[in-house]
């Protein structure tokens, strides 16, 4: 008789947990799966999916504007924020369902409930019912980050605002990274009054400057208000809205506060340290690269360990943790070259290094095209998009690509895969373009600038 309940033992239900708890019951392992809230994780709950749908609807602001352009007649229009928000509660619940029934379709089993580790082989639920398992993986994810000042508690974060009542009229968006600057247009493209307080020098730290130039103008012309190197001291209830005070004692009053000021590791309270599982200064799990930690029985995948908080990586270790411990195939997640887009309003996709970073590995050449792209000539739209190569001087390698505009994101995706097979600048220019088309300028720049 084994001394073991299950083979694995998975706390969270997230796309990394689901995805490791799947393939491994796939091999014939017995599997245990604890979600606290939701199955589907940030992503599916209050992430990536609700997100993209708000940004679908916020856009159809920029459709009516343009359709007379285009020689459409458009009535009058108006906007229903509760609508929008039952139509997507019912998408998250019928994609919440297809999480769980996978699960239970490869044999997993599952349990709705909150789970910490009583040592390095055993889970206990709240209900006080423990499991012995061979191994354990913490898949967690994270939590929204709010800062510590005076009447924070009134503010919100990404977490509630897919549930707001009302569509707040004048609201305040804390940060610069993308979280705030998606939903920064989001509410904007949806009528409300956006004013953006980040207390850095420019908004999307880590993103190639010219991206980061390019947006915030085109934000601002939008109509974001982007109040940079500024950010909340306090906040106070009255009757006429939330009274925010910035540290440079300006005051704004709005009628909602959306903290999107950083994520942290979801690490409080899972018996970790009890177990011995070693945590960086942050509070994430530090692993290798197999996804371990420091007890040899216990792994951990996402955005739980801080490597890159993205789904598709989360998803990419959850199943190379179970290829490697249960399907006899080992294999490590790679982090290199990983597309990413935001959607913002111009949306960014982008791959690979940004300038800056580009400069420190050697000389390197620029190739970037900024124009007007036909959707917006006859909408009478002046939003420029911008593309971006950043090529090796000598191996003439394609090192970063940055895109700003109309489908950017969908163009970042297929661009990585050349990349990944190491695509030259040449690669690129014997390419055939595709025209009319915005993406055709990535084949056919042609004299790099100054």
């Amino acid at each position: 008789m084994s001394e073991f309940d299950l083979d694995l033992f998975v706390i969270g239900g997230g796309s990394g947990g689901v995805r490791a708890a799947r393939i491994a019951a796939q091999t014939g392992a017995k599997v245990g799966l604890a979600e606290e809230y939701r199955f589907g994780g940030t992503c599916v709950i209050r992430g990536c999916v609700p997100k993209k749908l708000m940004v679908y609807a916020s856009s159809f602001s920029d459709a009516f504007d343009d359709a007379e352009g285009f020689g459409w007649s458009v009535g009058a229009t108006s906007f229903d924020w509760w609508k929008l928000i039952a139509a997507k509660d019912t998408e998250i619940s019928r994609l919440e369902n297809i999480y769980l029934t996978n699960l239970r379709k490869a044999g997993v089993h599952v349990f709705t409930s909150r789970a910490r580790l009583t040592d390095a082989h055993t889970v206990e639920l709240v209900n006080g019912k423990s499991f012995r398992a061979k191994h354990i993986l913490i898949a967690t994810g994270g939590t929204p980050f709010v800062p510590d000042i005076p009447g924070a508690e009134l503010g919100i974060t990404s977490n509630e605002i897919f549930d707001l009542k009302e569509q707040p009229r004048r609201i305040m968006i804390v940060g610069g990274g993308y979280i705030a600057c998606e939903f920064a247009c989001i509410m904007n493209g949806l009528g409300s009054h956006v004013t953006q307080a980040y207390r850095g020098t420019q908004i999307l730290r880590g993103f190639d400057d010219d991206v980061r130039d390019h947006v915030a103008d085109a934000m601002r012309e939008r109509g974001v208000e982007i109040m940079l190197a500024h950010e909340p001291a306090s906040i106070t209830k009255e009757a006429d809205g939330l009274h925010v005070t910035l540290k440079n004692n300006d005051l704004s009053i709005v009628d909602q506060v959306l903290f999107a000021t950083g994520r942290h590791a979801n690490t409080r309270g899972l018996g970790l340290e009890e177990a011995g599982v070693k945590l960086k200064p942050n509070g994430a799990i530090a692993v290798d690269e197999w996804s371990q930690t420091s007890v040899p029985s216990i792994y951990a995948v996402g955005d739980v360990t801080d490597r890159v908080a993205l789904t598709p990586v989360a998803i990419r270790e959850g199943h190379a943790f179970a290829d490697t411990v249960f399907g006899g195939t080992p294999r490590k997640a790679d982090h290199e070259l990983i597309p990413t887009a935001v959607f913002t309003q111009p949306e960014i996709g982008t791959v690979g290094m940004s300038e800056a970073e580009a400069r420190e590995t050697g000389e390197i050449e620029i190739y970037r095209s900024t124009f007007r792209p036909m959707l917006n000539t006859l909408g009478g739209r002046d939003e420029k998009m911008l593309l971006k190569l950043i090529v090796a001087k000598d191996s003439r390698k394609v090192l970063g690509c940055h895109i700003v505009g109309h489908g950017a994101g969908e163009m970042a995706q297929l661009v990585a895969i050349p990349m990944r097979m190491g695509a030259t600048k040449e690669d690129f220019d014997n390419t055939m373009a595709v025209h009319p088309t915005a993406a055709e300028e990535l084949v056919t720049m042609r004299t790099p600038v100054e």
